[in-house]
């Protein structure tokens, strides 16, 4: 496991929100609504953890173009991510 991989670990899990919605994307993609009803907290509070998610490059939107239903998953960083969490 490389240091950036490791200081993003770091990052990750020093959010419960965060962890748990890197637990939720390994189970498969996810919209944001679905996400936030599978960790248990407000829609209004996903798209910020998904931006951060996204900044630092665990996360990404598959379809960015689209104002609904907006699909995110994984990236293969936040892969290695979810395994170090696991």
């Amino acid at each position: 496991m490389d240091d950036e991989t490791l200081k993003t670990y770091g990052y990750v899990i020093s959010s419960s929100y965060r962890e748990r919605s890197v637990r939720s994307l390994n189970n498969g993609d996810k919209i944001p609504t679905d996400l936030a009803e599978d960790i248990g907290i407000r829609t209004n509070h996903i798209s910020k953890v998904l931006r951060e998610l996204k900044e630092c490059g665990v996360a990404e939107c598959i379809n960015e173009e689209k104002r609904k239903n907006r699909v995110y998953r994984l990236t293969p960083k936040g892969e290695d991510v979810a395994k170090l969490i696991d």
